[in-house]
């Protein structure tokens, strides 16, 4: 025994690990408004001090695990060796032995090994124990450690998950029903096995009735006393699983494994109203587009098997709804019998729910191709069958049949002030894939590119009134080596077109001789100070239609640009992070886009005197590089607001606001469909397409798949309207011609106001210029 000693000992814990011993608590993550995103680690803790641990549950505790614990110095001799023994003939732990000062050794230093010398080594270790700490403090260390079930580590916090309430406030029936978990806490807790859970309960009242704790009267009203536990777990308030899934990874390169086990709470930048809004218009986006493109059919077969009875069938269903998941919030189903009114389906919950033929099924079109659906069925056996796996969803009218999209989307909605991320979903269904599309997924953006290049259009003299030719251009497309005939989405060519009305309207033809006339190379420098990613670009004239990739989230990073005056602005998520003792160890120093700041700064040393004696405050900020001419975002703003009004993002107009402005854009296939708008308080851009990069259907638009998506979020998302921001300074208001584009006097006919940089004005109606024609385009080739 003395040997064992001197071999074991010196891998016992040093004294100072023995008194720093701190509990592991799981990362959370809120939004800014204090709503749970998520949770990470598997250890849920609220630690109790002694004083607050109610009597009853002591004694309850004792009863089941060790009631000599105030007496004995580590060990119960005799338990412990009835427990030695059995572990030595049979190699397995038979029974107990273990008091609570082992446990307390065995939990936070050993592992579960049932080994001869883990034994031994966790008697040296509640000898060390009960030398250093005193009774009170080791029964602490028990209480607030210990697995109870369901993540729940220590009694605090199995008392709040089992009951919804503190341990101090439980009955003693529920008191001995705790105590009663740890002997076997995945199949003894009273939401796994209530029954079990039952029996080990009232053998503990019986304990603690020999033991002289309670009376025969308090034992045979807890006894009595029915199981009343529920799930009070915390429950994610907001459906922003890949947003959880980006602080995680964030907390981890910060603080390594420690991120999940130090009780750091994450606020976020997200606000849960905006978050939901986002979610849900996404699915609804997503389920609108699908169906009208027809219903695939079952997702599985199940049909009944010759020779198996109805239960038989009826188990086997069971069996098949519980391994499916709910998916974009479509359960599933499965068909149980069919007749000429609908169809009755049993769902997950053992339920059964019945599909209307009239005004549902009947109704159904089954798809062909993503450009075809075939007529409606005529008869519900061609629809449905007994047996058939389906997903259904439940609107005011009753249940509906319905399917999982195919298609997916993203959506990301910034603060244009600072960056501040409002609201983002990367996919359907975080379930069915992790990836994120709002931040991983690089697609072409088409014309929802178009705004940049008009902007950098604008700051090389070309003027929003300028008429360019929108007709047929052939090109030698020099990367691909091929002939390139690129086309509008409708197939027409419109002519002479002024630059206000190609962004609007969105002219493929005007918007690659812009940037002829730009230069691909200096287009590229452009975009490149804006802060879009040029490499492995391909310099050529396809840029004007958006052919090099972004992520989402990198699209509504240059459309705050727009949004904020010219600023580049950063995209960040963390608001601040604090430990588990509510200290603050990371606040957010974000870039914010401060025109104030910019004019202290460029201002004279007599303006700034003369600006502090008026009181004029400068907010401490850290002020973001303007990157973009003012003049030049406002124009743009003006001509994306146009396009909601009257071009490609029309259906906006259902909103009934004059503050936003917006642009659609749609790539070859069509693959991709998009939409970013915004205002002076948000920027949302909206992405559609397929992780495979199939067509999404040849009816399909930015402003058909994508824009909808947008306005459902946007109706909820935006705040009230605010007055207008001053125009800048350096823009001049003038009358010009519809057709020319040139400037007239009066008010004449066919004439209209037009925003101009006061260094670029068109020249008077009658004199030369102001159009690029197609002879001028020849000239550029």
């Amino acid at each position: 025994m003395a040997g064992l000693y001197l071999y074991l000992n010196p891998k016992l814990p040093e004294e100072s690990a023995l008194r720093n011993i701190t509990l592991r608590t799981p990362m959370r993550v809120l939004s800014s408004d204090g709503a749970l995103i998520g949770q990470f680690g598997e250890q849920k803790r609220k630690p109790l001090q002694f004083a607050d641990i109610p009597q009853s549950f002591v004694d309850a505790l004792l009863a089941a695990e060790d009631d000599g614990f105030f007496e004995h110095h580590g060990i119960e001799p005799l338990s412990l060796l009835r427990a030695v023994s059995e572990l030595i003939l049979t190699g397995r732990k038979g029974s107990g032995g273990s008091t609570l000062t082992m446990q307390v050794a065995r939990n936070y230093f050993l592992t579960l090994d049932q080994t001869f010398l883990r034994k031994f080594t966790e008697i040296l270790l509640a000898f060390e124990i009960e030398a250093r700490f005193s009774k009170e403090e080791i029964f602490e260390l028990y209480v607030n450690r210990v697995f109870l079930g369901h993540r729940a580590y220590g009694f605090e916090a199995a008392a709040e998950t089992y009951y919804g309430k503190p341990l101090a406030e439980l009955t003693l029936a529920q008191h001995a029903m705790l105590a009663g978990v740890p002997k076997a806490p995945s199949r003894n807790n009273p939401l796994s096995n209530p029954e079990k859970g039952k029996i080990r309960r009232d053998w503990i009242l019986g304990r603690m009735t020999s033991l002289g704790m309670i009376d025969d009267r308090d034992r045979l009203l807890a006894q009595n006393a029915p199981v009343t536990a529920a799930f009070f777990g915390q429950v994610v308030e907001v459906d922003a699983d890949y947003v959880a899934e980006m602080v995680r990874q964030e907390m981890v390169e910060r603080f390594g494994n420690a991120a999940y086990n130090d009780g750091y709470v994450v606020y976020t930048t997200v606000e849960s109203r905006l978050q939901q809004a986002a979610h849900d218009a996404l699915l609804k986006g997503l389920r609108t587009y699908d169906w009208r493109h027809g219903w695939r059919g079952p997702e599985r077969r199940l049909a009944p098997r010759k020779g198996d009875t109805p239960e038989q069938t009826l188990a086997r269903w069971h069996e098949a709804l519980r391994a499916m998941p709910v998916i974009a919030a479509l359960p599933p189903g499965i068909v149980s019998t069919i007749d000429e009114a609908g169809a009755t389906v049993l769902t997950q919950s053992g339920d059964s729910i019945r599909l209307a033929w009239e005004g549902d099924l009947n109704k159904v079109r089954r798809y062909r191709s993503v450009n075809q659906t075939a007529a409606p069925v005529k008869d519900i056996e061609e629809l449905l069958s007994p047996g058939d796996l389906i997903r259904i969803r439940e609107e005011a009218g009753g249940w509906r049949l319905t399917q999982v999209p195919k298609a997916q989307s993203a959506l990301v909605s910034l603060d244009p002030k600072h960056g501040a991320i409002r609201a983002l979903v990367g996919g359907m269904g975080f379930e069915l894939s992790k990836f994120n599309r709002a931040t991983q997924a690089k697609r072409q953006p088409g014309s929802n590119f178009k705004p940049f290049l008009y902007a950098s259009a604008l700051e090389a003299g070309i003027m929003p009134s300028t008429v360019i030719n929108d007709a047929p251009v052939v090109l030698d497309n020099l990367a691909a080596a091929e002939i390139w005939r690129p086309e509008n989405d409708s197939g027409k060519f419109y002519g002479p077109t002024r630059l206000r009305d190609a962004l609007a309207l969105s002219r493929n033809l005007v918007s690659i001789r812009v940037l002829q006339r730009v230069g691909v190379r200096p287009f590229i420098r452009y975009v490149e100070s804006l802060g879009f990613d040029v490499e492995d670009i391909q310099a050529n004239l396809t840029l004007a239609l958006g052919t090099h990739t972004y992520t989402p989230i990198e699209i509504a990073t240059g459309y705050a640009i727009l949004a904020n005056e010219g600023f580049k602005v950063e995209p960040w998520l963390i608001d601040r992070i604090e430990n588990a003792k509510g200290e603050i160890v990371y606040a957010a120093d974000p870039l914010v886009a401060c025109p104030e700041c910019l004019d202290v700064s460029l201002s004279a040393v007599e303006e700034v005197r003369m600006e502090d004696i008026l009181g004029a405050e400068v907010p401490e900020v850290r002020a973001a590089e303007r990157v973009m001419d003012p003049r030049a975002a406002y124009i743009i703003s003006t001509f994306l607001n146009d396009a909601i009004q009257r071009g490609t993002g029309r259906r906006a107009r259902a909103l009934e606001r004059q503050d936003i402005a917006g642009k659609t854009g749609t790539t070859n296939g069509p693959r991709d469909a998009w939409f970013s708008g915004f205002n002076r308080d948000l920027i949302t851009t909206t992405w559609v397409g397929f992780d495979d990069y199939g067509p999404l259907g040849r009816r399909e638009f930015g402003g058909t798949a994508a824009l909808p998506i947008w306005i459902d979020f946007m109706r909820e998302a935006l705040p009230a309207p605010r007055p207008a921001p001053p125009m800048p300074p350096g823009i001049v208001r003038l009358r010009v011609d519809r057709d020319s584009g040139l400037r007239v006097k009066g008010q004449p006919d066919n004439s209209l106001m037009e925003y101009f940089l006061e260094e670029s004005l068109p020249d008077w109606q009658g004199d030369s210029g102001g159009e690029l024609g197609n002879g001028s385009i020849e000239q550029i080739f």
